[in-house]
């Protein structure tokens, strides 16, 4: 197993060695282990990327290295799927490879999504607890009132639900400043592009414009108990 820039401890921890000794470019890190992936296409052939796969379940394709001039980086992998030129996008767990032994094998084939099923199960159990539901939260973007720059809002984790849920709540008065702390951004920032917007993160498609896979209506992620506005004071109000 070549392992880049030292085995941290934490992405060590991720996976036996046994499951990653024969993947090649594995790249261990504080919460993540990175591998090569890449996904083929009849027209355009093999589109190579760094795939980063988080213990949280999320998976990323950090950078793509289709081309030496390519800009493309954290990419779902469906719209990984999709930059590649494949016309199948949305089944990306058999059509996204890893090379294993020398050999291009899907990621259905390995034990790389070992988190990913975990996550979803996870939500699985959390929707039927909240009304019967998977419980998934696509990217939401909330333009800026200083600089009127559209900025994206991941919404993987309870920390960036609630930051959304804030900007949210004071959508017209938002400002990129209100992240800075967090480090997030700033109005010198430059505005994702265009072609990237699309893409907010759906399991079912780059592209989706909402589906119910990735669109929660309220669930323990995204609701918050010290919360007072009414959303949130009906949910848990409802919940008991």
């Amino acid at each position: 197993m070549a392992v880049e820039n030292g085995a941290a401890a934490g992405g060590a921890a991720l996976f036996g060695e046994g499951e990653l000794q024969d993947v090649s470019g594995v790249s261990l890190g504080e919460s993540f282990v990175e591998v090569t992936c890449g996904c083929t296409s009849a027209r355009y052939g093999d589109s190579v990327g760094r795939l980063r796969i988080y213990a949280s379940g999320e998976l990323e394709v950090i950078r793509c290295e289709c081309t030496p001039g390519c800009d493309e980086e954290k990419l779902s992998l469906s719209a990984f799927e999709k930059h590649s030129g494949r016309g199948t996008a949305g089944k990306w767990q058999n059509t996204v490879w890893v090379i294993v032994k020398g050999e291009k094998v899907a990621l259905s084939k390995t034990g790389l999504l070992k988190f990913y099923h975990k996550k979803l199960r996870s939500a699985n159990v959390a929707g039927n607890l909240r009304g019967g539901r998977r419980a998934c939260h696509r990217d939401e973007f909330i333009r800026c009132a200083s600089c009127g720059k559209e900025r994206r809002f991941r919404l993987r984790t309870k920390e960036e639900c609630r930051l959304y849920h804030d900007a949210a709540a004071a959508r017209h008065g938002w400002t990129c400043h209100d992240l800075s702390p967090a480090g997030r951004m700033s109005c010198d920032d430059e505005e994702e592009r265009a072609s990237r917007r699309p893409s907010r993160g759906c399991a079912r498609a780059a592209a989706c414009v909402g589906c119910e896979r990735c669109v929660c209506f309220g669930c323990e992620i995204c609701r918050f108990a010290d919360c007072s506005c009414q959303t949130c004071v009906d949910f848990y109000h409802n919940s008991n």
